[in-house]
C-alpha cells in the first residue's frame, strides 16, 4: 500500500468526521451531513480498492459514534454511508429492479435504523415524536425520504462521472 493511499484516507477520514460532528449544529445536518460524509468515498473508491474503502467506512462510523453528539446523526451515517461502495454492484441491474433494489435498501436501513434508536437506545423522544404524529405525516415523511434518496443516488452519479472525467479514467 503506498504512502499516498494511507494519508488519502486518514485525510478524508478526518474530514468525514468533522462534517458529522457540524452536522449537529442545525436540524437539517441530521440528515445531510452523512450523506456529505459519503460522498467523500467517490475518489477513495477510484484511488483505494473497495475493501480499503469498507475499512473507512468503518473507521468513520465507530469516530461518529463516539465523538457526535447527535446519535441520530451518527447513525444515519452508520446505516446508510455504506452506500456508496454498494451502489456500482446495483448499477449493473437492469433499470426496473435497480430502482426497486435502491428502495427497498433504503426503506430497510431506514427501519433497522429507527429500530435501533428506539427499542436499543430507548429514546422516548422519537416514540413520543411518531405518537403525537398522524400515520399520514409519517408516511409523507417517508415518501420525502425515498425522493431525497433517490436525489441523492443520483448526485453521486454525477459526481463520480464528474470525478472520472477530472482524472482521466
Amino acid at each position: 500500500m503506498k504512502a499516498r493511499q494511507i494519508a488519502m484516507g486518514g485525510v478524508f477520514a478526518a474530514l468525514a468526521v468533522v462534517l458529522m460532528l457540524l452536522g449537529g449544529l442545525i436540524p437539517i445536518g441530521t440528515y445531510a451531513a452523512p450523506m456529505l460524509a459519503s460522498l467523500l468515498l467517490i475518489p477513495l473508491l477510484r484511488e483505494l480498492s473497495p475493501g480499503l474503502c469498507v475499512g473507512w467506512y468503518v473507521v468513520v462510523s465507530l469516530l461518529s459514534s463516539l465523538f457526535c453528539p447527535d446519535r441520530e446523526t451518527a447513525l444515519v451515517f452508520c446505516f446508510l454511508g455504506w452506500y456508496p461502495i454498494f451502489k456500482p454492484r446495483l448499477d449493473r441491474l437492469r433499470p426496473v429492479s435497480r430502482l426497486l433494489c435502491k428502495l427497498l435498501i433504503f426503506n430497510a436501513a431506514v427501519a433497522a435504523l429507527y429500530a435501533v434508536l428506539i427499542f436499543l437506545f430507548r429514546l422516548e423522544a422519537v416514540m413520543k415524536e411518531w405518537k403525537e404524529t398522524a400515520p399520514a405525516l409519517l408516511a409523507g415523511m417517508l415518501l420525502l425520504g425515498n425522493a431525497t434518496f433517490l436525489v441523492y443516488d443520483a448526485v453521486l452519479c454525477r459526481l463520480t462521472a464528474v470525478y472520472r472525467a477530472r482524472r482521466g479514467r
